[in-house]
This record gives structure tokens, C-alpha cells and sequence, in this order.
């Protein structure tokens, strides 16, 4: 019999904030987390802009040791999964209700250590291999974020990382809420970090146009707006701890919501490009749907992928339409990408942390800046201004490079 999963604790470090709190309170009020490239070598490239994050040491968090054996993306995704252990009630080494074999850990993210293989390819190229840092490997692969999280909190169960490029922290989540609900696990840690702001990755979404080059901060990150030209680089973590719903009320568990539905589907149509008509990605919000036992009419808000691409909120709109059908235009949704660029492997996890807060708050995020429609994209984004509703139901998205599309539905907490 399948289980019902619960999320208890949420962490977040975000360009629009570096709490749950202070970054919830700015997407709220629409506040603007993007601004000026400062990060790598931001003199000599054609982006002005990234979603970088803000007055953040993390010595604040991380003792100096372990710091500087952690890449950036493990760093960020560490200090998160710390925050959501904390508000789920944990601390490392606390008392633990849980057996530790059945505690995992799943972080995804779509590159991994990317400012150390920046880093020593350069100091390779310039000084030889002597010179390289004998901690490149643990620093450089993508899964040390879940497993040093693993060893911070001593959680000893499944324990794994999602790369499916931006829907690896949708994956993320998706996963650990099947291996809660099939029984395989009692408890997880999921979400997904990144910090993808560097020379060699901006030089290759350059090549594929795909990040804007407008000098304009209010018309770089644009979802929906006719003027759309390119997404903006962010880096971030977003991780939540996820609980079996009977052990959460026993050990007295403060609940935010459940987790009711999940889908996953591939487009199997192009490396980089969405399939045109969106129909994968409409099946997978129908398996959600269907998972959660929820109609469409029944969906209060969908916090979509939004990735301010030409064609990335074309695909959603058809995608939304099919799968809603005339219910799609009722249903208010945003990009909250607005605010915060596009944090890759990273998004799943704050936007999960976001679509939460959302039904905690009965409250929808706006999407900025909003200034050309397009009639292409002819559904309510809840332009520039958010708005205190009944949300019982969200419905989050994202899309990976590779045709991944993945998909959540959660539920307010009974």
C-alpha cells in the first residue's frame, strides 16, 4: 500500500534571499534578486547580468576546514540541507526517531563542481599536473553534495544524485518521494544545488544563445514577455526534508504539506530543445495528477519552468493547455525565475521551497517585469503583482536539456 509522504523542513539559499524567510518575503513582494555580473571575469563577457547571491560567508555556516574542501555547488547545497534538517527538528548529532539506514539523502545538480574544474584546469594548463589539487576528484563530482550531507547529519540510507541538467532538483524530490511512498525509505533529504556562474559555463549558453546579452535589467528575465531573449545565469540550493506521514505526527513533526503526485517523461526529441507541442511534458503533469488523485479544476497555482526563453514558455503554454484543457486558463501560474534567473539543477529545489510557501501563505508569486504579451503565451502568469488566494494544490515544473521534463504536485497539509 503506498505511503503518504509529508515535507517537515525546508533550506534555501536563493538570490532573492539566503533564509526560507527573507527569500519568500522578497518573491512575495516581487523584489528583484537579479542584478549585475560581478562573478567570472565578468569584464570580458557580453552578459550583464546573473542571479548572484548576496552577502553570503560561508564561514557563517561551515567551519574553514571543511569549507575549503567542498566546491561551491556543495557548499550551497550543504548549508541548505543544514537549514532544512534544523527546521525538520534535527541536529547533527541529536537524537535521531529514525533508524539511520532508512534516512537518505538525494541533491541533485545539473553540473556539480564546476568552479573546481574550472579552477584546476586552468592551474593545470599554466603549472602542470604536480601543482592540481590532490582533493580535485571528491570536489569536483556532482553527488558529494549528498554525500557530505550524508556524513554531516550520519544519515546512512539511500543516497544518490539526480543529473538531469534544470529538472534535476524536480527529480530530486520526485524520487525520494517514491522511495518514502514504496517503502524503501522512512525519510529523505532532497532538493538541488549549483553554482554554475562561471566563465566556461556562460561561454557555452552563450554559444547556444541561450542567455540574454540585454544591458537592461528590467528586460533581462522575462517569462511570457513577447521581448524574451535568453535566460539569466543564477546560482542557489533549494533542499527539503521529506517524512512518512504517520512517523511525522508521531514524533510531533511540524507539517507544511504533502506530496501527493509526481511525473516524469521524456521528450526523446532533441538535445536542447523542448518538443515543440509539449505533449511530454503534458503527460507527466497528468501522471501527477493522476498519482495525486487530483483534478484539474482542483489545481490552485503551477509554478512553471519559466526560464524567459523564446522557446520554453511556448512549449509550457501548449503543455499546461493540453493537460488542463479549458481549465489551463483559470489556473493562475508563475515563473518565479523572474526574480531569481535560473539556477539549472538548482531550480526544482527552490521552486519546490517557493510552491510550499505559496500554500503556507495562500498567497501567489507574480511574475515581473511583465511588459509585451504574447499571444502565444495567452495564460494568466499573474503579471508583476502577486495575489492573496485559496491555494490548496500547486503543481510545480521543470525542463532538462536531454527532453527530461519532471513535475510535482503538492497539497496543503490536512
Amino acid at each position: 500500500m503506498a505511503r503518504r509522504v509529508v515535507v517537515t523542513g525546508l533550506g534555501i539559499l536563493s538570490p532573492n534571499g539566503n533564509t526560507v524567510k527573507e527569500a519568500w518575503e522578497n518573491t512575495k513582494n516581487g523584489v528583484n534578486g537579479i542584478g549585475p555580473l560581478t562573478k567570472a571575469g565578468a569584464e570580458g563577457l557580453p552578459i550583464h547580468f546573473a542571479g548572484e547571491l548576496k552577502n553570503l560567508d560561508v564561514l557563517d555556516y561551515l567551519d574553514k576546514k571543511e569549507a575549503r574542501r567542498l566546491d561551491e555547488y556543495s557548499q550551497y547545497g550543504v548549508i541548505a540541507g543544514n537549514q532544512a534538517m534544523e527546521d525538520a527538528g534535527f541536529t547533527p548529532g541529536g537524537e535521531m526517531p529514525y533508524d539511520r539506514y532508512r534516512f537518505g539523502v538525494l541533491v541533485g545538480s545539473g553540473i556539480g563542481g564546476l568552479d573546481t574544474m574550472e579552477t584546476e584546469v586552468t592551474k593545470l594548463n599554466a603549472k602542470g599536473f604536480r601543482r592540481v589539487n590532490p582533493l580535485l576528484v571528491p570536489m569536483m563530482i556532482s553527488n558529494m553534495g549528498s554525500g557530505y550531507l550524508a556524513i554531516k547529519h550520519d544519515l546512512r540510507g539511500y543516497n544518490t544524485t539526480v543529473t538531469t541538467a534544470c529538472a534535476s532538483g524536480t527529480h530530486s524530490i520526485g524520487d525520494a518521494y517514491h522511495m518514502i511512498r514504496d517503502g524503501y525509505m522512512d525519510a529523505m533529504l532532497a532538493g538541488g544545488a549549483e553554482s554554475p556562474i562561471k566563465m566556461l559555463a556562460i561561454s557555452g549558453f552563450l554559444g547556444l544563445h541561450a542567455v540574454t546579452t540585454t544591458d537592461r535589467l528590467d528586460r533581462a528575465s522575462i517569462p511570457f514577455d513577447a521581448e524574451r531573449s535568453g535566460f539569466v545565469i543564477a546560482e542557489g540550493a533549494g533542499v527539503i526534508v521529506l517524512e512518512e506521514y504517520e512517523m511525522a505526527k508521531k514524533r510531533g513533526a511540524h507539517i507544511y504539506a504533502e506530496i501527493a503526485g509526481y511525473g516524469a517523461t521524456c521528450d526523446a526529441y532533441h538535445m536542447t530543445a523542448p518538443q515543440p507541442e509539449g505533449a511530454a511534458l503534458a503527460k507527466a503533469m497528468e501522471v501527477a495528477m493522476e498519482e495525486a488523485h487530483v483534478l484539474p479544476s482542483e489545481v490552485s497555482y503551477i509554478n512553471v519552468h519559466g526560464t524567459s526563453t523564446e522557446l520554453n514558455e511556448k512549449t509550457e503554454t501548449l503543455a499546461i493547455k493540453k493537460a488542463f484543457g479549458e481549465e489551463a486558463y483559470k489556473i493562475p501560474l508563475s515563473s518565479t525565475k523572474s526574480m531569481t534567473g535560473h539556477s539549472l539543477g538548482a531550480a526544482g529545489g527552490i521552486e519546490a521551497v517557493y510552491s510550499i510557501m505559496a500554500m503556507q501563505d495562500d498567497f501567489i508569486p507574480p511574475t515581473i517585469n511583465y511588459q509585451v504579451p504574447d499571444p502565444e503565451c495567452d495564460l494568466d502568469c499573474t503579471p508583476n503583482i502577486g495575489k492573496k488566494a485559496d491555494v490548496d494544490v500547486v503543481m510545480s515544473d521543470n525542463l532538462g536539456f536531454g527532453g527530461h521534463n519532471a513535475v510535482l504536485l503538492f497539497k496543503k497539509a490536512e
